[in-house]
C-alpha cells in the first residue's frame, strides 16, 4: 500500500469526477489520501471530503500563494478547524518568493502563524517553499529554537544543502513526480540519500504529473509511478519503499488511523 501525502482532490481537474479518481487511486494500491487546504474558504469543503471517505484525510491552512487575503488568519482559526477529527495536518503554508502573489513579509507572518498552531497542537505543518530556500530555513531555524514541531517540506525541489539542512532539524522530505523527470538530476541525486524513516511520497495532483503521464492531468494513482521511480533510485524493490512510507506517514501524522 501507498499512500498519497499531498493532493488536492476538490481543485479543478480532480473534484468533477472525484469519486472516479479516488477509485481509480485505489485499484492503484494507493491506500489512504492526505487532501490539503490553500484557502480558508476551502476548508469546509476538503473536509467533507475526508468525511465521505475513511482512506481521505484533511489539513487546514492557507498556501503562501493567499497569504494576502489572510493577513488577519490567527492561531485560534487554525486551532479550531484543526480541531476536527478527520484534520490531521495544518498547511500548506510557506513561502513562495517565485510567484510572489503575496507580499513576502506577509507571507512569513502567516508561515509563523501556522508554525505555532503546529507546535501548540502538535499537527504537523506542511511546507510549501519555493525560490525562498534561505528565508525558509531561517523562519524555520528561529521558530525551532524556541520549541519543536512536526513538520515536513513538501513537494522538495530545493537544494541539497537546503534538504540536509531541513533534515537537521527533524523534518521530513516528500518527493512528488518532479524527481521522475529528466532535469531533475540534482533532485534525483538528494531523493537517493534521504533517511529512509525521513521520505514520503505524492503527487501534488492535480498538478506534476510523474513519468510517463507528462502532460496529463495528475491523479493520486500517479504516486505509484513515482514511487517505483524513487525505489529505483535508492536499490529497493518497490513494495519496500511502500512499506516504509506508509509507516512514515502514519507516524508523523499521527492523528490518522489506518482504514
Amino acid at each position: 500500500m501507498l499512500i498519497d501525502s499531498h493532493c488536492h482532490l476538490n481543485h479543478k481537474g480532480v473534484v468533477e469526477d472525484q469519486a472516479a479518481v479516488l477509485d481509480r487511486a485505489r485499484a492503484a494500491g494507493i491506500g489512504a489520501f492526505l487532501n490539503i487546504s490553500t484557502m480558508r474558504s476551502e476548508w469546509e469543503a476538503v473536509i467533507a471530503t475526508a468525511e465521505r471517505h475513511a482512506d481521505v484525510w484533511a489539513t487546514v491552512g492557507i498556501h503562501p500563494h493567499e497569504a494576502d487575503d489572510h493577513q488577519d488568519l490567527g492561531e485560534a482559526a487554525l486551532l479550531a478547524a484543526s480541531a476536527h477529527p478527520k484534520v490531521v495536518g495544518l498547511g500548506e503554508g510557506g513561502l513562495d518568493y517565485y510567484y510572489d502573489h503575496s507580499d513576502r513579509q506577509v507571507q512569513q507572518d502567516v508561515f509563523r502563524t501556522h508554525i505555532r498552531a503546529a507546535r501548540e497542537t502538535g499537527l504537523p505543518l506542511v511546507i510549501h517553499t519555493r525560490d525562498a530556500e534561505e528565508d525558509t530555513a531561517r523562519i524555520l531555524e528561529e521558530e525551532m529554537a524556541m520549541g519543536a514541531f512536526p513538520a515536513l517540506i513538501h513537494c522538495f525541489t530545493a537544494s541539497a544543502d537546503f534538504g540536509r539542512r531541513m533534515l537537521d532539524l527533524g523534518l521530513t522530505i516528500s518527493l512528488s513526480g518532479i524527481v521522475t523527470f529528466k532535469s531533475a538530476k540534482d533532485l534525483q541525486g538528494f531523493a537517493a540519500e534521504i533517511p529512509e524513516d525521513r521520505l514520503l511520497v505524492e503527487t501534488d495532483s492535480p498538478w506534476l504529473a510523474p513519468v510517463p503521464h507528462r502532460g496529463k492531468t495528475c491523479e493520486p494513482a500517479f504516486t505509484a509511478d513515482t514511487a517505483r521511480f524513487v525505489a529505483g533510485l535508492r536499490g529497493v524493490t518497490p513494495e519496500a519503499l511502500a512499506e516504509q512510507t506508509t509507516a512514515n506517514f502514519y507516524r508523523l501524522f499521527a492523528k490518522a488511523v489506518r482504514a
